[in-house]
């Protein structure tokens, strides 16, 4: 009888230390969640930045994403330095078509020359940034694709990349041994933190493929930083991860389009395709070097991006 009431006695007590250890984690999840979710929103009230038009031509209603329309993207990777107002150093267009579930990447070389709308200059494409803003980028490329750009993302490469730190690095496939400095990256998988990672994104000069080499690694690099911050271990890190996302990147998507968008990627897997400027194009004008577009790529990429977006 004794021992029974002892095993009955024994019993409620590990009951009631499970009960406990079950409910102290969920009051220390909840009060995550409660965190994260005030992060989020601090974070969305920092980096939700409407596009101001430059001039009255491009001014037009915001889309939205959740009336499944196909819809444009521009992606600016600026790398701003002290005492420098920064210049593009990655823009990338980005259309996506719902329906169809595909979505399509374009990479401009940052040295293109082109008009640059608003300045009533002929020069790299990359400056348009440092003369006049996003605005000032939007309706460059705007003019340059010949297509209307629906939404931005503004990205400080410099500061961006301090994610990678809080993440404990970031792996890559390095396609050629550079060298920069006292830097060295050999051929072959690559571990990198923070710093060596923004050396890796800007290596222009040492590679002989130039600008062309250089947005493979910035890609190579964005694709890493994506892939790792989506694994269940980064929740912990996720308030860390979400102060550098807000002093670093700035767009005109809100949060309503940020969950659509999420559910459109989710769809796109495989459909999604790469495309970029081919044709050599090299040429130094007034002893500055510029890349020139063949003119049938162009119209090639134009038409191809115009009948995405319909």
């Amino acid at each position: 009888m004794e021992k029974n009431m002892k095993r009955s006695k024994e019993k409620k007590s590990k009951k009631k230390i499970w009960l406990w250890i079950v409910g102290s984690l969920l009051t220390i999840f909840l009060i995550f969640l409660g965190t994260a979710y005030y992060t989020i929103q601090k974070t969305m009230n920092k980096i939700n930045t409407p596009l101001v038009e430059t001039t009255e031509a491009t001014e037009k209603p915001q889309k939205t994403i959740a009336k499944k329309e196909p819809f444009s993207v521009l992606m600016l990777g600026v790398d701003e330095r002290k005492d420098d107002s920064g210049r593009s150093d990655t823009m990338i267009v980005i259309t996506v078509n719902p329906e169809k579930q595909t979505m399509k990447m374009l990479s401009i070389p940052r040295d293109t020359r082109t008009e640059i709308i608003g300045h009533d200059t002929v020069d790299k494409i990359n400056h348009a940034y440092a003369f006049g803003g996003v605005p000032m980028a939007m309706d460059t490329v705007e003019n340059f694709l010949d297509i209307p750009l629906d939404y931005y993302v503004f990205i400080n490469m410099e500061g961006f990349l301090q994610i990678i730190d809080t993440l404990g690095g970031v792996t890559i496939n390095n396609d050629m041994d550079l060298t920069y400095d006292s830097y060295h990256y050999p051929e072959g998988q690559l571990t990198l933190n923070g710093d060596e990672a923004l050396i890796f994104s800007r290596i222009r000069y040492e590679d002989p493929r130039g600008d062309f080499g250089r947005q493979i690694r910035q890609r190579q690099i964005i694709e890493a930083v994506m892939k790792k911050a989506s694994t269940p271990s980064v929740l912990l890190k996720a308030t860390d991860m979400l102060d550098v996302v807000g002093d670093n990147v700035r767009m005109n998507f809100t949060v309503k389009d940020l969950i659509q968008l999420q559910s459109i990627y989710k769809k796109m897997d495989s459909n999604i395709e790469q495309l970029s400027f081919e044709a050599e194009g090299g040429k130094k004008i007034d002893h500055i070097w510029y890349y020139i577009p063949d003119e049938t790529e162009l119209q090639k990429i134009q038409t191809e991006l115009k009948t995405h977006l319909q």
